[in-house]
C-alpha cells in the first residue's frame, strides 16, 4: 500500500475517494447554490485546501468525468474563477523548494511528489479545457486559464516552471527524475497542441525549450522518453514558422551534439517499427515461405497454431488501414524539420548502422513505414499527408550528393535488409536479405505509383515521387553507378502513367482545375525520367538486355505516346523531351514496319528484339541538354502543404496526451 507523503504511514484506500471530493468541491454546480457568488468564499480559496489538493494523488478519470460535460460557455462564464485558481496554484506546486543544506532526501522526494502530482493534474485539466469549442479561442481560452490581466505573469512562470523540471533541476534542490521530467514535457505538449492557433504558443517562443528539452533526450534511455520531447520540438519549430524567425528552427539548425543526434534517430527509427506493426497487425505481408505453421495448416492441424493473426474482410481492412499511421507519426513532423535544417542529421539517418546483427537500422525502418503509407495513402487526406512529409524528407537526402553517393553504395558494410509493403497487388519482386539502399527507395516510389492512381489524382504526390526517381537516376548517370535492379518494373511503371494520364486527360483537367501547373510539372519529370533513359541508359543500366527492353517499351507505346504528347499540347513547351520518345517509337515503327513487309509475316517478340539492337546503328537520340538537372528543394514552395502537416500533427498530440 503507498505511503502518505504526510504521515509516512500506508494511505487508506478512502485518500483516492478524498481527492475526488476536492474535485467535486471545486467545480460544484452553480444551479444548485442559492448565492451565485457563494464560491468565491468557498475553502478553494484556503491554503489548506490547495496543500491537501496536491498531495493527494490526483483521480485522472474523475477529474475528465467532471471537466468534461461543462460546457466551454459555462467554463467560461461559471467557473473561470475556479479554472484560474487551479492553474495558478498548479503552477506554483511546479515549483522546486527553496534549496536548503539540510534538505533531507525525504524532503526532496515529497517536493518531486507534489510536481508530479500538479503535473498529472495539469495534464488532465488542459487536455479537457483546450480541447473545448471557444467562440473566441484566443482571449478566451487565455480568460479561463489565467485572465487577460495576469496572463503573462502566470504564463510565463508556467513555461518557466516546465522548463527548469524538463531541464532536470540542478543544485541542492537535487535532480528531477525522468518521470517526473516526462510528465512536464506531456503537460507542454498538451498546451502546444490544445491551444494551438492562440497567442499561447508565443510563450514557449520567447522562453526557449530546446536546450531543456534536448537535455532530456541526452539523459533518456527508453523510446518514449526520446520520442515525446522531440515531437514536442517539431510542434514549437513549426509555430508560425512562416510568419517569422522561428528560435526552434535556428537551433535545430546550429545543433552539433552527435550523440544526441543519433540517439533521437534510434528512437524515430524504432517508432517507424510500432507504426509499421500497425499496418502488419491489419494484414501480414511477408511473402509466404516454409515454416511450421504453414506445414501444419497444409496437414490439417491448423488448432495446434495458436498464434494465428486474425484475417480481416476486405472492408474491415480499408477502414482500418485509413485510421492509420498511428498517432505516434507526429514525430515524423519533427524528423523532417530537423532533416531540414540539419546536415550532420541527415548524415546520420542515412548512414547510423543497427544497433546488433539481425536489427534494422533505423534509416531502413524509415523506409519501411513510408512504403506501408505509400501504398494506402489514398485512403485518407492524413494518410496522405504524412505520405507527403516523409517523401519530402527522402528528397532532401537525395539532392544531397554526398548522401546520395552513400545510397547506391554496393559496399557489403552499406547494403541493409529493407521491408517494403506487400499489402496490395501488383507487387514488385521480393528481394530479400541486404541491397543497395537506393534500390529499396526506387520501389517505394515505383509502388506510390503503381497503388495511387485515381482520376482525382494526389499530383503532388506524384511530382514528389517522380522527382526522387529523376533525381536517383541522374546521380547514376553521372557516376555511372550500375545498380542491379528490376529496370523493366520501373519503366514500366512510368509507361502506365503515361497511360493512365492520356485516357483520362479531360477528367483530370477537369478534376485538378487550379493545379494545372502541378500538372505540368508531373508531365515533364515523366517524360524527361524516361527520355533521360534512353539518352543515358548505357550509363547506368547494368545490362545491355535491360536497356533493349526499355526500346521495347517505348516502340510498343509509339501510338499512346503521341496521342499524350497531342492531348496535353507538351510540344508547345520546351521543358520537356517528349520528341524523344516519339521520335524513337516513330525510328523503330518504320524499321519494323520494313521487316514485316519483307518477311511477309508478324515479327516474333525475338525478332522485334533484334531489330531494335540493329537500329542502334541508325538512331540518332536528340534530347534536350539538361536532363539530369532538376531544382532543390525550396521549403516555401510547400508552404501549405507544411502547415496542413503541423495541424494535423498537432491533432494526433491531442490525441496522444488526452490518451484516445
Amino acid at each position: 500500500m503507498e505511503q502518505s507523503p504526510l504521515t509516512q504511514q500506508p494511505r487508506p484506500e478512502a485518500f483516492q475517494a478524498k481527492i475526488v471530493q476536492l474535485y467535486q468541491e471545486l467545480f460544484k454546480d452553480h444551479d444548485h447554490d442559492e448565492d451565485l457568488d457563494s464560491h468565491y468564499h468557498s475553502p478553494t480559496q484556503t491554503e489548506g485546501f490547495w496543500t491537501e489538493f496536491f498531495i493527494l494523488k490526483p483521480a485522472r478519470s474523475s477529474l475528465r468525468q467532471i471537466l468534461d460535460p461543462i460546457s466551454a460557455s459555462d467554463l467560461l462564464h461559471l467557473y473561470s474563477s475556479q479554472t484560474q485558481q487551479l492553474f495558478s496554484r498548479a503552477v506554483s506546486a511546479l515549483k522546486p523548494a527553496r534549496p536548503s543544506s539540510s534538505a533531507s532526501a525525504s524532503s526532496q522526494t515529497q517536493s518531486q511528489n507534489k510536481q508530479a502530482n500538479a503535473l498529472d493534474t495539469l495534464s488532465v485539466f488542459l487536455v479537457s479545457v483546450l480541447g473545448k469549442k471557444y467562440t473566441n479561442p484566443s482571449s478566451d481560452i487565455i480568460e479561463v486559464l489565467a485572465g487577460l490581466d495576469s496572463v503573462d505573469h502566470v504564463f510565463g512562470e508556467f513555461v518557466g516552471a516546465l522548463d527548469g523540471i524538463v531541464r532536470g533541476g540542478s543544485g541542492n534542490a537535487g535532480a528531477t527524475s525522468i518521470e517526473v521530467r516526462r510528465k512536464a514535457v506531456e503537460v507542454a505538449m498538451a498546451v502546444t497542441a490544445g491551444a494551438w492557433g492562440t497567442g499561447l504558443g508565443s510563450y514557449f517562443i520567447q522562453r526557449d525549450m530546446f536546450p531543456a528539452l534536448m537535455k532530456l533526450i541526452q539523459d533518456s534511455e527508453t523510446t518514449q522518453d526520446i520520442v515525446r520531447p522531440f515531437t514536442l520540438v517539431g510542434l514549437l519549430a513549426n509555430y508560425n514558422k512562416f510568419e517569422f524567425q522561428n528560435p526552434y528552427q535556428m537551433r535545430l539548425n546550429d545543433f552539433v551534439n552527435e550523440q544526441t543526434i543519433q540517439k533521437i534517430i534510434r528512437a524515430v527509427g524504432e517508432a517507424c517499427l510500432t507504426l509499421r506493426g500497425q499496418y502488419v497487425a491489419v494484414q501480414e505481408d511477408l511473402p509466404e515461405g516454409w515454416s511450421i505453421a504453414g506445414t501444419l495448416s497444409m496437414i490439417g492441424l491448423v488448432r495446434l497454431n495458436k498464434h494465428k493473426k486474425p484475417v480481416y474482410d476486405a472492408e474491415t481492412q480499408k477502414r482500418m488501414f485509413s485510421a492509420l499511421p498511428g498517432k505516434e507519426a507526429a514525430v515524423l513532423l519533427a524528423t523532417y524539420d530537423f532533416t531540414h535544417a540539419n546536415k550532420l542529421f541527415c548524415h546520420n539517418l542515412v548512414t547510423l548502422p543497427p544497433l546488433a546483427k539481425g536489427d534494422e537500422p533505423p534509416f531502413s525502418s524509415f523506409l519501411s513505414i513510408t512504403s506501408y503509407m505509400l501504398q494506402h495513402a489514398h485512403l485518407s487526406q492524413r494518410t496522405t499527408l504524412y505520405s507527403h512529409l516523409n517523401l519530402m524528407i527522402i528528397r532532401l537526402l537525395i539532392e544531397d550528393p554526398v548522401l546520395c553517393k552513400r545510397l547506391c553504395s554496393s559496399e557489403p558494410e552499406h547494403k541493409h535488409p529493407v521491408r517494403l509493403c506487400r499489402q496490395r497487388s501488383p507487387y514488385l519482386p521480393h528481394v530479400a536479405g541486404d541491397r543497395v539502399l537506393a534500390t529499396a527507395v526506387l520501389d517505394t516510389m515505383i509502388d506510390a505509383v503503381n497503388h495511387n492512381l485515381r482520376r482525382r489524382l494526389d499530383v503532388g504526390l506524384y511530382t514528389l515521387c517522380v522527382g526522387i526517381l529523376l533525381r536517383l537516376i541522374s546521380y547514376m548517370s553521372r557516376s555511372r553507378s550500375r545498380l542491379e535492379y528490376h529496370w523493366h518494373e520501373l519503366f514500366r511503371s512510368l509507361l502506365s502513367l503515361i497511360r493512365f494520364l492520356t485516357t483520362y486527360a479531360s477528367d483530370l483537367k477537369t478534376l485538378l482545375g487550379g493545379q494545372q501547373g502541378q500538372l505540368d510539372t508531373l508531365l515533364d519529370l515523366v517524360v524527361n525520367t524516361l527520355a533521360l533513359g534512353l539518352s543515358s541508359g548505357e550509363s547506368f543500366l547494368p545490362t545491355s538486355a535491360a536497356y533493349d527492353d526499355l526500346f521495347y517499351k517505348i516502340v510498343e507505346m509509339g501510338d499512346v505516346l503521341v496521342k499524350f504528347r497531342d492531348v496535353y499540347g507538351l510540344k508547345k513547351r520546351q521543358s520537356n523531351s517528349i520528341d524523344t520518345l516519339v521520335n524513337v517509337s516513330a525510328h523503330y515503327k518504320d524499321m519494323l514496319a520494313s521487316g514485316a513487309s519483307s518477311s511477309k509475316e508478324k515479327l516474333t517478340s525475338v525478332q522485334v528484339a533484334e531489330v531494335i539492337k540493329q537500329g542502334y546503328e541508325t538512331l540518332s537520340i536528340q534530347a534536350k541538354e539538361g536532363l539530369d538537372s532538376w531544382e532543390r528543394f525550396r521549403e516555401a514552395d510547400e508552404r501549405g502543404l507544411l502547415k496542413k502537416m503541423a495541424r494535423e500533427a498537432v491533432g494526433d498530440v491531442r490525441a496522444l496526451v488526452g490518451g484516445e
